[in-house]
C-alpha cells in the first residue's frame, strides 16, 4: 500500500501511533463530521475483554478510548487533507491513486 501510494506521487508522512499516540484533541479534529464509529476497531481483543457494551458509547467515548488505546484505532489512517481513510478500504485507495 505505502509502495502504491508513494508511486502515485503522495507525500506520506508516517506516525507510529503507539511510540507518538494521538490525543483526544488531535482525534476530534481529524475525526470531525465523520462517523467516529467507523474509525473505531471493534474487532480488536482489548476492546472485547472490556465487555462494554458498543451501542452505549457516544463519539466522547470512543475518541477517549481511541486515545487512551491506539489498538482501539482502525489502521492504517490515511489523511489527505480532505478525507480520512482507513488503509484497509480498498475501494477508497484504489479511489485515492486514480485521483493522483
Amino acid at each position: 500500500m505505502k509502495a502504491s501510494l508513494l508511486q502515485a506521487g503522495l507525500k506520506i508522512d508516517e506516525r507510529d501511533l503507539f511510540s507518538e499516540p494521538l490525543d483526544n484533541h488531535e482525534l476530534a479534529n481529524l475525526m470531525s463530521g465523520k462517523d467516529v464509529s467507523s474509525y473505531f476497531s471493534w474487532r480488536s481483543p482489548s476492546f472485547k475483554k472490556m465487555g462494554v457494551d458498543k451501542e452505549k458509547l457516544s463519539k466522547d467515548d470512543l475518541i477517549e478510548l481511541m486515545s487512551a488505546e491506539p489498538r482501539f484505532i482502525r489502521r492504517p489512517l490515511i489523511d489527505t487533507g480532505s478525507q480520512l481513510i482507513v488503509g484497509t478500504d480498498k475501494v477508497a485507495m484504489c479511489e485515492l491513486i486514480k485521483q493522483n
